[in-house]
């Protein structure tokens, strides 16, 4: 038989793919445990959802979420921080501890056989961290250089400008997730620990276990570790994710002699717990969530402007950030905004067709079990429900509710929650060049800042 190999294979159906089912548990202080029992290798993740984001914290605490989550390894109130991590090493856990705008994370993975050991080691770092001095300076250290490396990077900056420009004075979400070098020098141990009582309480948070397991045996380790666990839940403070502006302004961060241009442009999105969540998924994939997208096709493989675009919602429990993102050369800044633009002008007006919203049906589809291939993707995946106060079929679902996404309901995703008359436009480059052109496009008011 000969191949035509001037054309691409179609693709083959989709592969049955069910969720594994998760049984969950509460208890007796509250705290859900959230099991899943994941057989095919002999390995366990925990992860401790903490109610401990960002978001909870008023600006001038800015930053020390994340500190104390990043502290955590630095010792307890039983072992200082080498026989900790001596401890983990010798039972062979991985931990990874993350803090976002709604939660912090304290993932721990070892062999099933060690589970009991390590979930014991992941309770004593939550329930009775110390925040050593020591510690406290060098992850303090570590921060400001974050911050600093952050205005010297081009991407960075323009994401950090950006977010300013499109959300209100005071808005959690205007700010940087890591703070500021002010909030992060006041930080003390002192402070540390009276963020950790006040936020890693039973109320608010859930444990997720997911491996080879049995679910009573992973309740019963839970109870052992947590059960003496109290408080109550803290109060949430959800960000209402208020615009700076409606109106389509342009900002340039100036960067002299700078021979590309950062973009960003974008508006307030959507909380991630919206009823549409599956329709817009697709509808955002088909303007520029992958790689086949329309904005990718214009600005890469019609202009040449770019290696690649990509536009996203960041979704929060609040109105995280819609932004469309690229670099382009210098001399295409102003052009590339204009196709930018007018390719989301005719998105919203025009919709996508069948075939689009079909290939991103199978794409997203066809990926989701790809990305659950571990025991720390699984509990990810569940540990979201806890965050977003999910519905619990959520997952076994999702596969259902993107194939169920037809044009008029990708549509109308797009229509709803893609305003390009509000969109704030963030350029990072040489102002002296591309002011003119940007100002030639009449698209908003131009204002020139320094980084």
């Amino acid at each position: 038989m000969t191949l035509d190999r001037s054309r691409a294979p179609a693709p083959g159906p989709l592969r049955a793919f069910d969720f594994p089912p998760v049984t969950r548990h509460a208890l007796e202080t509250g705290l859900p445990v959230e099991v899943v029992r994941v057989p095919h290798l002999p390995l366990v993740t925990a992860v401790l959802v903490l109610p401990a984001g960002e978001a909870q914290l008023a600006e001038d605490k800015a930053g020390q979420a994340v500190l104390a989550g990043d502290a955590l390894e630095g010792g307890t109130e039983d072992r200082n921080g080498i026989e900790l991590a001596e401890a983990l090493e010798n039972i062979g856990a991985d931990v990874d501890v993350s803090t976002g705008w709604n939660a912090t994370l304290v993932a721990l993975s070892c062999l099933a056989d060690r589970f009991q050991e390590g979930v014991s080691l992941l309770g004593e770092m939550v329930l009775r961290p110390a925040f050593p001095e020591l510690e406290v300076i060098r992850v303090r250290g570590q921060q400001r250089a974050r911050l600093r490396q952050r205005r010297m990077d081009p991407g960075a900056l323009a994401a950090d400008h950006s977010v300013r420009f499109i959300y209100a004075d005071g808005e959690p979400y205007a700010r940087n997730l890591l703070g500021t070098e002010g909030t992060v020098d006041a930080t003390t141990p002192a402070s540390l620990k009276g963020l950790a009582e006040a936020l890693y309480r039973p109320g608010g948070s859930g444990l997720v276990i997911a491996g080879d397991v049995e679910p009573g045996e992973a309740l019963e380790v839970a109870r052992s570790v947590f059960g003496g666990w109290t408080g109550g839940a803290p109060e949430r403070r959800d960000p209402e994710g208020a615009p700076r502006s409606l109106e389509r302004r342009i900002q340039v961060v100036n960067r002299p002699g700078a021979v590309q241009s950062e973009l960003r442009i974008g508006h307030p999105g959507v909380p991630r717990n919206i009823p549409d969540y599956a329709a817009l998924v697709v509808a955002n994939a088909v303007f520029g969530g992958v790689f086949s997208s329309r904005l990718n096709l214009n600005l890469r493989e019609e202009n040449g402007f770019t290696y690649g675009v990509r536009a996203r919602f960041a979704y929060r429990r609040g109105p995280g950030p819609f932004s469309i993102g690229t670099a382009v050369d210098t001399g295409v800044t102003a052009a590339a905004i204009r196709e930018s633009v007018a390719e989301a002008d005719r998105y919203v007006a025009e919709g996508p067709s069948e075939e689009e919203v079909a290939s991103a049906r199978d794409y997203i589809a066809g990926i989701f079990p790809l990305q659950l291939e571990s025991t720390s993707q699984v509990a990810s995946r569940v540990a979201e429900l806890l965050i977003y106060d999910l519905p619990r079929d959520t997952w076994a679902t999702h596969r259902a509710r993107i194939r169920g996404v037809d044009r008029e309901a990708a549509w109308a995703a797009a229509r709803a929650h893609i305003r390009p008359d509000e969109f704030r436009i963030t350029v990072v480059g040489d102002a002296e060049v591309v002011v003119p052109d940007l100002e030639a496009l009449e698209l908003g008011p131009v204002e020139v800042v320094e980084p």
